[in-house]
């Protein structure tokens, strides 16, 4: 976790004082559960609530004191627990195990985290969405490997990638769901000394699910599915990131991100305007994803368990979520505030003398009557002299001019083939697709 790029809400949840206060809900509602059942005492879960009540300060450093004698975090814990409370702690963690703790602890941790992400999302659907309707309309040129093809619209980029985080939220709601599991299950998850209604107690408190077989762990398939979730998530603001890159170079420069006053561009250069976020985006991507291979890595463990996929978790659970996190809010106020300039898209548009128009020529002509070979040929030989000349020769005029086409088509047929608004004709249709809901 670099603090460069967390916020503070998702940086709590991985706090050490989180994490520990989460121990203690689950050993103590576990206890709870035994209570009732005559396992133990029911004054001993009385005992962790009302310590808990007037004791809520978790002493990391105390903790982390008795770890570095006993070598076991959660054995470090418990007798921490235990010089605070006396007696009537000795009834914890009965008939537990640490993975019973630490995995349910760390399905807490990620429920919460994608609660938080899920936030953020529907934070950068609302803004794709409002900036999709301002530029419904704006005309634009579609690329195709870099180069000019058809003309499109803003608002049509805007909207494919509102779609796509609408499919990166349903998938991580899957995944949330997927990841609540809780396991109380204790030695190899065979529940052998403790009642299996122990661990629905403590899910049920928890807001989990119980996780219908375990070994001495949550299945790591779980969680390898969760953080390729988000490594998806990830190369989709990756994917917006660089469309914005792109755009903003000076010889496109049809939208840039906000230049704040103040701002400096370059040490050396003054005039620069570098699109500095959505690089730091491409950037955040990647180190999301790096995620996504260890997670599955984690997923082939020694038969009923072993712990090479702690050290992982330890690193991409917080990593990860609080690096995505940071992302999904640094997109959204990219797009958020985005300066379009729909008269420098005009002017690209222009540029190539009408070439974006020689599908509805070609098209044209083969209704006309001419085979689609020599209508492909008829046009690209104007085109090509177009092109040539650097976008100064026009296209329609060229057509005009050409006998073996006008021999097909009156210059009225081809001068209605370069109606710009033709190309929107359903734009609306799309759009009622994209913001159905």
């Amino acid at each position: 976790m670099v603090p460069r790029y967390s916020r503070p809400a998702m940086t709590a949840i991985w706090s050490p004082e989180t994490r520990f206060g989460i121990w203690f809900e689950i050993e103590a509602h576990a206890t709870e559960k035994l209570g009732e059942l005559g396992v133990v005492p029911e004054s001993a879960a009385k005992a962790l609530w009302d310590w808990w009540a007037t004791n809520p300060t978790i002493d990391v450093a105390a903790i982390d004191a008795i770890e570095a004698v006993t070598k076991h975090d959660v054995i470090a814990f418990l007798t921490w627990v235990a010089e605070n409370i006396g007696d009537e702690a000795r009834f914890m963690h009965q008939g537990m195990t640490s993975s019973d703790v630490l995995d349910t602890c760390l399905a807490v941790q990620l429920t919460r985290a994608s609660d938080i992400l899920l936030d953020d999302l529907d934070q950068l659907l609302a803004v794709l969405k409002r900036r999709a309707y301002e530029h419904k309309l704006t005309p634009t040129i579609g690329r195709s490997h870099g180069i000019h093809a058809e003309p499109v619209t803003f608002g049509l980029k805007l909207a494919e990638a509102y779609a796509e985080f609408k499919r990166c939220k349903a998938r991580l709601i899957a995944a949330r769901a997927d990841i609540a599991t809780c396991a109380i299950s204790g030695a190899v998850g065979t529940f052998a000394n403790i009642d299996p209604r122990v661990e629905q107690h403590v899910a049920d408190k928890l807001g989990l699910a119980v996780e219908p077989v375990s070994t001495q762990v949550i299945p790591r398939d779980r969680h390898a599915m969760f953080f390729a979730t988000l490594g998806v998530i990830a190369s989709s603001i990756e994917r917006l990131a660089v469309e914005v890159r792109h755009l903003q170079r000076t010889e496109v420069l049809e939208a840039e991100e906000y230049f704040s006053p103040g701002q400096k561009g370059s040490s050396a250069m003054p005039h620069k305007r570098n699109p500095v976020l959505t690089e730091n985006l491409t950037g955040l991507a990647r180190m999301v994803r790096a995620a996504v291979i260890p997670a599955m890595e984690n997923v082939a463990l020694w038969h009923e368990r072993d712990i090479s996929h702690s050290s992982v978790e330890r690193y991409i659970g917080p990593d990860a979520t609080i690096t995505l996190d940071f992302a999904l809010a640094r997109l959204t106020g990219v797009i958020d505030k985005l300066l379009v300039y729909p008269a420098r898209m005009q002017k690209n548009l222009d540029r190539m003398g009408g070439l974006v128009h020689s599908q509805r020529v070609l098209l044209a002509l083969t209704q006309a009557g001419v085979s689609r070979e020599d209508s492909y040929r008829l046009v690209q030989r104007n085109a090509m002299k177009v092109w040539e000349s650097d976008g100064e020769l026009s296209l329609l005029e060229l057509l005009k001019g050409d006998e073996e086409v006008t021999a097909a088509l009156s210059p009225q047929q081809i001068e209605e083939k370069f109606d710009l608004d033709y190309h929107f004709k359903s734009v609306d249709t799309i759009f009622e697709r994209v913001f159905a809901d």
